[in-house]
């Protein structure tokens, strides 16, 4: 068991960010300015293209300009983007097609491929910004596709993010449950969910200036890290195996169940499960555009440095997390993999301290990105949106999550259900669209390269509607 779990680090070590970076190296010599038909005529005038050397040379690589983001602070901030809870529903995903240790070496594999394809299209994304001149997903839309249509991108991402604050809610209430419990209180998952929501998520939610609580998000990285040696502790000292100090303190369905479905179990249907959570733990790309406009110096080769080395580093966190988590408990793995750990377990304990932090107060930043969204979608004026409005839909909002979060359990479900359904859309189809009408507006200037490209994105958008249709099936089928 320990020299397959070796096995798989070594592997995530090795394979990703060589994939990464080769699934985002592709043309960095796109043109920066209007892809639309309006600026097609722009770049066919020939003073762009024969004047002066040096602002050419700009053009091609995507300019000197963005904003003031260093590349570390860059790296830093994708990272906690896309370093999310999701990435503790992962064993589950595994144990839905496997219960033996080898099984995790194909789930590296798939974790690390679904990864490097995630990160091409999140270059992608940044790369149609450069070609167009759009701030946002929507724009981007806009400007490539056309306006009349942009609903379905932005409603898409408003779903989405209804489903993160979802997850958030889910994970608090079965986190703060555990840790009341810890203490000495038996307190249900449900009224621990209930009184956050009303004593602490409400306020918070209704905060009109949410900087001050930006630092605290932070913690994510430095919980998710914690956890992850944690859960590697636990697994090399046998804690929670036959007869460990720790295994008789967690309740009979969540004890290590181990069996024979290894490596080769991943040609079962129910593989999917994983590939389509996999959609959901990458999902960043809804802020690609605000990544690389706010990139110091944005040119399309630092761009692509960044996008792989921060997706690079989220694939070692997944393939770590879901490897320890699911070769401690195997086919017994939860929805949300905290949950099969002890609440005697010290260890784990301060894990979900720092989780639970961490969702505190990175919770409203999800939450107004939800409902502005959402205010955007009925198209309510700034102006309008008073602070009456916005406390009334807060309300509104907070009530319905709080509700689906009570009546739904499984983590694991919202994570591969929304990954099939918006994730994939997302993150493969939506960004091909939009690329292929971009170098279709170019007309006459389009390069061969670009049209090439455009068939790899489309065999990518082909791939995620694919995948999509299955594993909205298996989720559907597993509820």
């Amino acid at each position: 068991m320990k020299f397959t779990s070796a096995l798989v680090l070594l592997l995530s070590i090795s394979a990703p960010i060589t994939d990464a970076r080769r699934a985002t190296n592709s043309l960095a010599s796109i043109p920066r300015g209007g892809a639309t038909k309006q600026s097609v005529a722009f770049h066919k005038d020939a003073r762009v293209w024969e004047g002066d050397a040096s602002s050419t040379a700009k053009e091609v690589r995507g300019g000197d300009g963005g904003g003031t983001s260093t590349m570390t602070s860059h790296l830093f901030n994708m990272v906690k983007a896309i370093v999310g809870v999701g990435v503790l529903s992962l064993p589950a995903g595994i144990a839905a097609f496997g219960d033996a240790p080898s099984a995790s070496i194909p789930a590296a594999i798939l974790i690390a491929s679904i990864g490097s394809i995630a990160a091409y299209n999140f270059s992608l994304l940044g790369r149609l910004c450069a070609m167009t001149g759009a701030t946002s997903y929507k724009s981007a839309w806009e400007e490539t596709v056309g306006a009349s249509t942009a609903w379905i991108p932005g409603s898409s991402c408003v779903i989405k993010t209804f489903f993160a604050v979802l997850a958030y809610s889910m994970v608090l209430g079965d986190t703060f449950s555990a840790l009341f419990e810890t203490f000495g209180f038996n307190v249900s998952r449900e009224k621990a969910l209930i009184g956050l929501t009303v004593t602490v998520l409400m306020p918070l939610c209704k905060l009109k200036d949410l900087s001050s609580l930006a630092p605290f998000s932070l913690v994510g990285i430095a919980g998710m890290l914690y956890t992850a040696l944690a859960m590697a502790v636990r697994f090399f000292d046998g804690s929670y195996a036959e007869g460990g100090k720790l295994a008789a303190d967690v309740a009979e369905s969540l004890r290590p169940a181990l069996g024979t479905k290894g490596a080769s179990a991943v040609f079962s249907s129910n593989a999917f499960i994983l590939i389509c959570m996999l959609s959901t733990a990458y999902m960043a790309h809804f802020n690609a555009p605000k990544f690389y406009l706010e990139l110091e110096n944005n040119t399309i080769a630092r761009w692509n440095t960044c996008v792989a080395t921060s997706f690079s580093i989220s694939i070692l966190f997944f393939i770590g997390i879901a490897a320890m988590g699911f070769s401690t408990f195997g086919g017994a793995s939860n929805g949300l993999i905290l949950n099969n750990y002890s609440t005697k377990d010290s260890l784990m304990g301060f894990s979900r301290v720092a989780v639970a932090f961490a969702l505190v107060f990175t919770y409203p930043l999800a939450f107004v990105g939800c409902r502005d969204g959402t205010l955007e979608m009925m198209q309510v004026p700034k102006e309008e949106r008073t602070d009456a409005k916005l406390n009334n839909l807060t309300y509104i909002i907070l009530a319905s999550v709080t509700a689906v979060a009570m009546k739904i359990t499984d983590l694991s479900f919202i994570m591969s259900f929304g990954g099939a359904t918006l994730g994939n859309a997302l993150i493969y189809v939506y960004p091909a669209i939009m690329f292929r009408s971009a170098v279709k507006n170019l007309g006459d200037d389009a390069t061969a390269a670009q049209k090439l490209e455009v068939k790899l994105a489309m065999a990518f958008a082909a791939l995620g509607i694919g995948m999509g249709a299955i594993g909205t099936k298996m989720a559907l089928g597993k509820l």
